[in-house]
């Protein structure tokens, strides 16, 4: 049985030139322990995907899914209150940003704690422990001292981290992990992405991972779903999917890799119709 499963997911937005389809009929699955990426360019609908089983959109955006089960429960059909009970705890979310994410006006160490005791009611020197073992578990030296930092004390990689330990508090049973390595540089992103990995396989989380980086995708992955303008253009394990794409789509995209490249210049993905065919890269 999946951990999370949803069929024919739809998000519109209402807008001044009328209604604007996010995400038109997406469908994806993910087991426990399994390892999910979610690959495209941006404005593909992601992001926007994962934010809507979350239930974190707007009031602007209408969602409509055929189904839409975690862990036996209809998502669809919990009021605001009881999803509340689930996001955080049981199904927990890395956001793209960790310095846009964090609030600047309280200290890593009360962000960390406050999902604590909101979902696990623990008191204050449970809190405390807690918090200090989940940054030594994302690896922040001198986690004691740390917890009293503010995010604009820390770098970007720290603060990445913090957010991972506040997606991991309640030792989730889903993580989804939005461009979890933007705006980091090479040698973080590595560090990131093993950690992810790691907290993955040592508490038997599914792991969905957002990113538009095709290397991410194939050090980290499972199986993988390509989207494009809202669509699912291809669902494939990750050796499958490199090694014979079947969507159109998918070939631009990996025929605009640098390390595929065969001109002088790189080729670029147009705005084309996905399903058309594609004459080759152009040099």
């Amino acid at each position: 049985m999946a951990l999370l499963e949803i069929e024919n997911l739809v998000v519109e937005f209402d807008t001044a030139s009328g209604p604007f389809r996010a995400v038109d009929g997406v469908s994806l699955s993910v087991a426990r322990r399994e390892v999910l990426a979610i690959v495209g360019e941006s404005g593909s609908g992601k992001s926007v995907s994962m934010l809507a089983i979350m239930g974190l959109l707007p009031w602007t955006a209408k969602v409509t899914a055929d189904r839409m089960d975690f862990d036996g429960t209809d998502l669809a059909k919990l009021g605001v209150a009881d999803r509340r009970k689930i996001i955080g705890k049981d199904m927990a979310m890395i956001f793209q940003e960790p310095m846009a994410s964090l609030n600047p006006c309280f200290t890593v160490g009360f962000q960390i704690e406050e999902v604590l005791r909101v979902h696990m009611n623990m008191d204050r020197r449970q809190r405390r422990a807690r918090a200090v073992e989940l940054l030594e578990a994302v690896g922040i030296q001198e986690p004691a001292d740390r917890l009293g930092s503010y995010p604009h004390q820390m770098s970007g990689g720290q603060c990445q981290r913090v957010m991972i330990a506040i997606a991991i508090a309640c030792n989730p049973k889903l993580l989804i992990a939005d461009e979890p390595t933007t705006a980091l540089d090479v040698t973080i992103q590595k560090q990131i992405l093993d950690l992810l990995i790691k907290l993955q396989a040592e508490h038997g989380m599914g792991l969905i991972i957002i990113t538009h980086n095709m290397g991410v995708v194939a050090e980290t992955a499972d199986r993988v779903i390509v989207q494009y303008k809202g669509r699912k253009m291809e669902e494939a394990d990750v050796l499958s999917l490199f090694a014979s794409p079947k969507s159109n789509y998918t070939k631009a995209l990996l025929s605009a890799l640098p390390e595929n490249a065969t001109g002088k210049r790189l080729p670029t993905i147009s705005d084309y119709d996905p399903e058309a065919a594609i004459a080759g890269a152009t040099s």
